[in-house]
């Protein structure tokens, strides 16, 4: 067996982003940029005003002083004439400062005739200004490659004026679930038979971290039925098999895949659940094959589906890493053996104090457990046993 961080390791060496496509700005929300948006404007375009008020020259805003009225500015609207000498123009937020003008006083601060104003106060130049240019240049590099792109990241390059965005595609999963006792949601269950849920699983966590998942047709407990589905997989980024990982007689999927020339990097990583993780190539096709128990297979695509999808989508494998936190524990825990182990757990908090509590029952087929947990326990191989109030690892289940 291999350590986690070995397995991770080895299944990141080597790999690169895929390639780019071209998506409508609409379409660009948790995109991963593949080249950088770069401005294709100054904003603002112009000088312009960040208040409503009067725009006029500082040297003539005196208390006291009177000022004639020589027309307005709505946004949108530029006034055509200029500001001269013991002159105003009523400006408004976003108004392109007219000519002449070289600050703003607010319509609060000035007392109104018919046709002056009339300043309580001086102003200093540029005051309530924003100059050209002044949030970006033209262009100015705005957001760089390998950015994920979120609401703000598109309202910028919304305004940089970027109709198109050239972005990663998603990573294509194939998924191959195997076994004889398995069958689709809402068929009828032969003798002995189990329904098929970690193809929905996997699907949902593929789309979750960004990728496209092609579930394949399901594959019996043969080695020609494996090699074969797996052929479906050919133009995926991507193939993720589920059960027939383990040491049985109908444990096939390495010998199924041998038929496609599958090369063995590494089965077996010291953890658990999911100590029967296979990563290995179909040529340049990377396949990693998890459990077929539930729980296994969910754990097992936290720590090294999830990275191995954002490294594959260009945001590197580092954005998929499960992030480890503190919290304070609130049951005994026996001394951990050689593999490293992810436990389920509640959360609750107590006296402002975090407080995770593993359950009882942590078998890996347990899906309404796995359902349940807001966190897994993380303990290290050889850990020794901890009492309740002694603060241990965590990663938090939230969105995941």
């Amino acid at each position: 067996m291999i350590s986690v961080e070995d397995a991770r390791g080895r299944i990141l060496a080597g790999i690169t982003p895929v390639g780019a496509e071209t998506v409508a700005l609409a379409q660009g929300l948790g995109r991963v940029l593949a080249a950088p948006v770069l401005a294709r404007v100054n904003q603002p375009p112009c000088d312009v005003s960040a208040m409503d008020g009067y725009a006029l020259r500082a040297v003539d805003a005196a208390p006291g002083a009177r000022l004639r009225l020589i027309g307005e500015a709505p946004a949108g609207r530029p006034f055509g004439g200029f500001v001269g000498a013991r002159e105003a123009v009523q400006v408004f937020t976003g108004s392109v400062i007219p000519d002449g003008a070289d600050a703003v006083i607010v319509q609060e601060d000035v007392d109104l005739e018919t046709g002056f104003v009339c300043p309580r106060d001086g102003a200093m130049t540029g005051r309530h200004i924003r100059l050209k240019a002044q949030d970006f240049a033209e262009g100015a590099e705005l957001l760089a490659r390998g950015r994920q792109l979120d609401a703000r990241a598109l309202g910028l390059a919304a305004a940089a004026n970027a109709p198109w965005l050239c972005v990663h595609r998603r990573p294509r999963v194939a998924i191959l679930c195997t076994g004889d006792e398995i069958s689709l949601p809402g068929e009828r269950l032969a003798a002995g038979g189990i329904v098929n849920s970690n193809a929905t699983l996997l699907s949902a966590f593929v789309v979750a971290h960004g990728g496209e998942p092609v579930v394949l047709p399901m594959a019996r407990d043969d080695m020609d039925a494996i090699a074969e589905a797996a052929d479906a997989a050919r133009g995926a980024d991507l193939l993720v098999t589920s059960g027939g990982a383990s040491v049985g007689a109908h444990d096939l999927v390495q010998s199924g895949l041998a038929a496609r020339g599958f090369a063995l990097d590494f089965w077996k990583v010291a953890m658990r659940p999911g100590k029967p993780l296979i990563f290995g190539r179909v040529g340049a096709l990377p396949v990693l094959g998890l459990p077929g128990n539930p729980v296994s297979a969910y754990v097992c695509a936290l720590l090294f589906l999830a990275p191995l999808l954002t490294a594959l989508a260009g945001r590197g494998a580092a954005a998929g890493l499960p992030r480890l936190e503190g919290a304070s524990l609130g049951a005994p825990l026996k001394p951990n053996d050689q593999r490293a182990d992810f436990m389920r757990a509640s959360l609750t908090e107590t006296g402002g104090v975090e407080v995770v509590t593993p359950y009882g029952y942590q078998d890996s087929s347990q899906l309404r457990v796995l359902a349940g947990a807001e966190a897994l326990i993380y303990r290290p191989p050889f850990a020794p046993a901890c009492l309740p109030g002694a603060r241990v690892e965590i990663i938090r289940l939230r969105n995941t």
